[in-house]
């Protein structure tokens, strides 16, 4: 029998890299566990059309393990720990497996309860997130009996995962209220702990214009420190307020729970800090992070688990085969971004290159930092291309790894 590898999460990025495994080596060479505490796949990229009923919530959940190609062992168990030194995973209801390599793919968790009030009163009241499938489904509610007044989006820090999702949702929030006739009685704020609307430049210049077109306020260096749901207020923690009827608040995010209680694996925020270039854990070469559960710099998206699946699965193999790794994942993500009325504007960048305008995946393909109906039929086509050809493992043509240069307009310097 070959080395064992075992996957914790079996969400995009832990599907996709065990399916990739199984397609690359055969069951003699590699045996595949993948571990993971409940059965239900969520499409993440659907939970910001639950709340203005453009997506079904049963629509988005599939069975875990029928994801997961044939001849990957499927475990369902919620983890305890993980042993470092005796190469082993515990279960919280007894139970082990050793591992000759360990792949971490348990994203990121919700930590709501870490902001003082958030969980209080107001919370499923006037208080709401979309950033699960109960929370989006109750603010789906919510916005139907929204009559009008002071609607606030509101990121608590930073990293979360989709970085771009809060903004899509304030967009389509103006298109919501334009489409019900009531757009002239809501207030729409968006509010981020950032300097602008988004982390790069050329970006954040674009997106701010587009709030300000569609008449949506920007806070901006606002770090939330309590939500008083009673008072209808966010207060940053330099004590700045922000009034609101109904606030959409994106909650801080941690790596999991067990990362935790598992000496030498995790940072102080949970999340795995492995070489950004080619996702392996510097004082422990057979472990490997990838997905949100990966403490990097690039973006936690479901194209960045994509992208650096293609490294990762390589990597192992080198890694068994005691070859030195490939160190070219450049941090590669790609996001459509909604911005109502049928439109999408596309981004493409990576760790050193900020998003540019041009064209994808080269010279003629969809336009880039452009609104189009284009982009917006590409962000539909994505769930269709997510459950049958990138969790399955497969590549898609023309589309790599690394970021391509070829049809991106460089500003001189």
């Amino acid at each position: 029998m070959g080395k064992h590898i075992v996957i914790l999460g079996s969400g995009t990025a832990g599907t996709m890299t065990a399916n990739r495994l199984r397609r690359a080596y055969d069951e003699s060479e590699l045996r595949i566990t993948v571990v993971d505490q409940d059965d239900d796949h969520v499409y993440q990229p659907g939970l910001l059309f639950v709340p203005f009923g453009l997506a079904q919530p049963h629509a988005l959940v599939r069975s875990r393990p029928h994801q997961l190609h044939d001849g990957i062992d499927y475990r369902r168990a919620r983890i305890d720990r993980v042993d470092l030194d005796a190469r082993t995973v515990y279960f919280a209801v007894g139970g082990w497996v050793a591992y000759d390599v360990l792949v971490v793919a348990t994203g990121a968790r919700l930590l709501p309860e870490e902001t003082e009030g958030l969980t209080g009163p107001g919370w499923g009241e006037n208080v709401f997130t979309f950033y699960d499938l109960p929370g989006a489904v109750d603010l789906h509610h919510a916005l139907e009996r929204f009559e009008g007044g002071r609607v606030v989006v509101d990121v608590a820090d930073m990293p979360v995962k989709c970085p771009v999702a809060p903004l899509e949702f304030a967009f389509l929030a103006d298109w919501y209220f334009q489409r019900c006739g009531i757009r002239d009685r809501v207030e729409l704020t968006y509010v981020t702990p950032l300097d602008g609307a988004f982390t790069k430049p050329v970006a954040a210049k674009a997106l701010s214009g587009l709030l300000e077109r569609k008449g949506i306020e920007l806070v901006t260096e606002f770090n939330l420190g309590e939500v008083d749901g009673k008072g209808g207020r966010l207060v940053s923690y330099d004590e700045r307020e922000v009034p609101f009827d109904l606030a959409v608040v994106v909650p801080l995010h941690g790596g999991a729970e067990y990362v935790e209680r598992s000496p030498g694996l995790g940072d102080e925020l949970g999340f795995v800090p492995v070489d950004p270039h080619t996702l392996q854990l510097p004082d422990r070469p057979e472990v490997f992070a990838v997905g949100d559960a990966a403490g990097l710099s690039a973006s936690k998206a479901g194209s960045v688990a994509h992208f650096e699946g293609e490294v990762l699965v390589r990597n192992i193999g080198r890694f068994l085969a005691g070859e030195p790794l490939d160190g070219s994942f450049d941090g590669h993500a790609n996001c459509f971004v909604e911005t109502g009325f049928h439109k999408a504007l596309l981004i493409d960048f990576n760790y050193d290159t900020e998003p540019l305008p041009g064209h994808f995946p080269g010279p003629v393909g969809l336009p880039l930092m452009k609104e189009s109906h284009a982009a917006h039929l590409g962000k539909l086509a994505f769930e269709w291309l997510y459950w049958h050809s990138l969790l399955p493992g497969r590549e898609l043509p023309g589309i790599g790894s690394a970021m391509p240069e070829r049809g991106k307009i460089h500003f001189p310097a």
